[in-house]
Formats: C-alpha cells, structure tokens, sequence
C-alpha cells in the first residue's frame, strides 16, 4: 500500500451535509499527495457541492437512484472507469453497492470502513472506532491518512466562498434588492419533519427582524416552497420565498450574501457554516455532537429534553416540545450576542 498516488475516486455521500463535511479530508489528501488529481462520484445533487470544492478536479455523476443496485449499470461505469488511471478509490458511504464501482474498475487500492458484506471490495478496510472519532468530519479525515496513522489535529472546518460578481449576477436574476442586510432562513431539512421548526415560528422570526431592518429570504428546495408560501401569508408579504427557485449552487452564493443565517439542522446549514456566515442552528430531534456546523461564528440552539435527541424522522410521542418550547423569542434572544450588537 505504499505505492505513489496521483489520482483518486472519492465516492461521495448521498447527503449535502455530509458530503460538506468531505471537504477536509480532500484538503489532507491535497497534503499527502502533492500534485494528485481527486475525482469524485455523487449523485447529481451532492455532485453540485462537491464542484465548489477547489480540492475537486472533477465530479462524475452517479446515475444510480438512491437505495437502488442496479448492479449491471454498476458494473458498466466501472469498466467506464477502468481506463481512467485510479490509483485509489475512497468508498464515504457504509454499503455494500457503493464499494461496487471501485472494484469493477480494478483500482488498486480501495479504501474505506468496515461496512455491509464488503470484504473482498475494499482491499483497505479500517475498522472504526467511534469513542476515538466522535465527529462525522472526523471519521472522514482518518480515511486520508495511511493505515494506523491517527488525524492531524485539529481538523479544519469545510470552507467555501462566494464572490461580488457572482452574488450580484444572483440578484439581478432573482430581483432581489441589495439595500438592506439579508436575513436567510433555511427552512427545511431533508430527513423528515422532527428537524423542521415550526412555519409559524419562523413566521414570528421573520416579522421580528424585518422590525430590525432585515430583509428576509427563504431559500430550500421546491419542496419547501409550500412552506415558504405559509411563511408569507404569516404577516410576511415583503420577505422573498426563494424555494426551488435555485441551484443548489446558487444558493450557496445567496448564503455567502446573507448577514444571519437561521437554519434547521440540514445540508444548507453545513454550507453555511462552510461560507463562515452568522449562523443559529436549530436542533430538535437531532444531535451537534455528530455534524455540528463547524464554523466559530455558528450557534447551536437546542433544548435538552429529556427525549432528545431521539433521530426520529417524526416525533414518536406526538408533543414535538423539543422544538415546540423552542419559541421565537428565544431564538431572537441570541441575535445581539451573535452578531456582537
């Protein structure tokens, strides 16, 4: 396994979030490698992501749906890839198919956890040990190092940007006026309605701040347009609804634009700590002790109840207090000392 490495497959999670939090294991192979070229393999909507990352030379689409094996399709991108001169695959995802790729390819060194009936396609497999690396972040940094090497510590936070051209090109298209500071609320979270505050909250949150000054924006995907639509009719004509009316890759610049950012525990929440904007993080259902938002300008709000964290998609008790206490006003109490007020 001491071979020279120039170029890598990195096989990417199916989450924003975690894929996000790929990016600091891309920088140590950038370290232990120089010169080599690192592609990598998401599905189209992480793929997005992972080209905004300098460390990235390419992004090959994966066509495979999620949850699907389709093992002949399979079989013919990895002898697509055969040819592309790999010298080591890095399989992120813990199942069986995502390791399917790398080894029809025959790339020589594949790397990745102990997972699901994988011996055999990874020729590199380490065991984790999740006392040691508690943070997702983490436990991707270890699969750049050499085998039985430990992380270098600390490791740096996932980091983006988002230039002046880029954001006002943004605003032209989208109308959005650029005379007060932005408000962005990202409203939804992809793994189910235990991470969702209330409509209604951010609908207070949002008359609260347009008080102070702010324009409110609210940015998801086209399925939390309904939502957003709420959010409005909440007392909130003059805020924006923005779901679904961006790439993936545009909001990112619409984050980088924004001067507070309040955000359920979602994939939009780890690239805005990513872009190192002025965070509140909301967590309810879920924990920060396994992907916080690694940004010293975030903070996490969340109540210790005695539920919680339970990684329910929807709360098995039916009160949902662990964000329902979360009010507005509790929230909005954190502002001043975020933005130094």
């Amino acid at each position: 396994m001491s071979q020279a490495i120039h170029k890598i497959l990195v096989v990417a999670p199916s989450w924003v979030g975690d894929t996000m939090l790929m990016q600091p294991m891309l920088m140590r192979l950038k370290q232990r490698h120089p010169g080599v070229l690192i592609d990598v393999l998401a599905p189209l909507w992480t793929g997005m992501v992972a080209r905004e990352m300098p460390e990235v030379h390419s992004v090959i689409v994966s066509p495979f749906p999620h949850g699907a094996l389709k093992l002949p399709a399979r079989y013919r991108l990895g002898k697509e890839l055969s040819a592309s001169g790999y010298d080591q695959a890095i399989v992120l995802p813990n199942s069986f198919k995502s390791a399917l790729v790398p080894f029809f390819a025959g790339i020589p060194l594949r790397t990745g956890f102990t997972g699901e009936m994988r011996y055999g396609l990874l020729n590199d497999e380490r065991k984790l040990d999740k006392r040691t690396l508690p943070l997702m972040v983490e436990r991707f940094a270890q699969l750049a190092e050499a085998p039985g090497d430990s992380i270098l510590q600390p490791v740096p936070h996932p980091s983006l940007s988002g230039s002046e051209e880029q954001r006002q090109k943004l605003f032209d298209k989208l109308g959005l006026p650029d005379d007060k500071p932005a408000a962005v609320f990202c409203i939804g979270a992809e793994y189910g309605p235990a991470k969702r505050w209330p409509i209604p909250y951010f609908a207070e949150l949002a008359q609260i701040l347009r008080e102070r000054g702010y324009a409110v924006w609210l940015v998801g995907s086209e399925k939390d347009k309904e939502a957003g639509d709420k959010i409005i009719a909440l007392g909130n004509e003059n805020c924006r609804n923005l779901c679904g009316m961006t790439y993936l890759s545009e909001a990112i610049v619409l984050l980088s634009a924004a001067s507070l950012v309040v955000s359920n525990d979602s994939g939009l929440m780890h690239l805005a700590a990513a872009l190192d904007r002025p965070m509140l993080a909301l967590y309810g259902s879920s924990s920060p002790q396994f992907t916080p938002p690694l940004s010293s300008k975030a903070r996490v709000i969340k109540l210790d109840m005695p539920c919680s964290p339970c990684f329910k998609r929807e709360c098995p008790y039916k009160h949902f207090n662990c964000m329902m206490q979360l009010t507005p006003q509790k929230v909005a109490s954190y502002i001043p000392e975020l933005l130094g007020e």
